[in-house]
């Protein structure tokens, strides 16, 4: 039997959803859900593309409870002159297997629920306080982050490292403009980690780009650029010597996160670390103390995938464009 698609652009998205507190509440569902064994997300699927030095891969997760289930398909290619992350989100429901919507939002969607995820992590092992922020990027996602982070630890004064001076510069003219602290720019990676309370770190980066003897009583990491194999910007020390170490999910982490290059450097021998899920439904210890140092390692998640997906389905409007199928 013939039913209703609806198809959503790019420019509906942005019309209808954004980075807001019901966005945040919706993803931290998705990660307390995680915590049981309820939640059905099998592997990300990844197909290299050696040619474009690039991959596609495929995210999706039954989480009971929401009405859909989202598959994501994600492609990326970094010898492009096209955009650095796209892709296509489609929503089926949870009854019926049907296909609900097909979200064309070339990769905002993805956008949202990275930073709403860095919201969870900074609302559940952040300090309760945060006079001053830091983060290490210059890209989209640095700018999301600290909008996110700002949500639940509302911080005033706002530190911005990046490799390239001039993209840094631009980038905390923008947070300033559009979180209204104040906003410094930075030189020194050090000094940012140094001096904050709470660190995003957003870069591709290969190379560690923070360092174990930078950590300090009282301060939280959440690093949300390794998030494939190979990829590294905390220095693996730094997770042994943290008082707590938090994995969006280990099974990932182990393989596409920090704690890949943790255990490869013989860092990490200890049991699996906690996951931020077991932490919200309170089944594994956060923060304990003001003074603990804390890092988190955001992987991305199809659960992530699937409660955005069901959050933007519920909040749109009229507009999307409805085709027969």
């Amino acid at each position: 039997m013939a039913h209703d698609i609806r198809i959503v652009t790019e420019a509906d998205l942005r019309g209808a959803v954004g980075l807001d507190g019901r966005l945040v509440d919706a993803i931290e569902r998705a990660f307390a859900a995680l915590a049981s064994d309820e939640v059905v997300m099998p592997p990300i699927l990844s197909v290299a593309l050696a040619e474009a030095c690039g991959e596609v891969d495929v995210e999706t997760a039954y989480i009971p409870g929401v009405d859909g289930v989202a598959i994501r398909v994600s492609p990326g290619a970094v010898d492009t002159a096209g955009p650095g992350l796209s892709g296509v989100t489609i929503l089926c429901s949870a009854r019926t297997g049907a296909v609900q919507a097909v979200f064309l939002d070339n990769g905002y969607l993805t956008e949202l629920r990275t930073a709403a995820a860095g919201a969870v992590a900074a609302r559940h092992l952040a300090p309760r306080t945060v006079e001053t922020a830091g983060v290490l990027g210059t890209g989209v996602q640095a700018r999301l982050q600290m909008r996110a982070a700002h949500l639940v630890r509302p911080f005033k004064r706002l530190l911005v490292w990046g490799r390239d001076p001039g993209k840094a510069a631009a980038c905390a003219a923008e947070l300033g403009a559009t979180l209204g602290v104040e906003v410094e720019m930075s030189t020194d990676a050090q000094e940012v980690v140094l001096q904050s309370q709470l660190v995003v770190t957003t870069t591709p980066t290969r190379s560690p780009i923070v360092r174990a003897e930078w950590l300090h009583p009282g301060l939280h990491i959440t690093a949300v650029g390794s998030d494939r194999s190979g990829k590294q910007e905390v220095e693996p020390a730094a997770l042994a010597a943290a008082h707590l170490y938090v994995c969006d999910r280990v099974c990932q982490c182990e393989v596409s996160g920090e704690l890949e290059g943790a255990r490869a450097a013989g860092l990490w021998n200890a049991d699996d670390p906690s996951e931020l899920g077991a932490i919200i439904a309170k089944t594994a210890p956060g923060r304990e103390r003001p003074d603990d140092i804390t890092i988190c390692d955001l992987t991305g998640t199809g659960a992530q995938d699937t409660a955005i997906a069901a959050h933007a389905m519920s909040v749109l409007d009229g507009a999307a464009t409805v085709v027969r199928a």
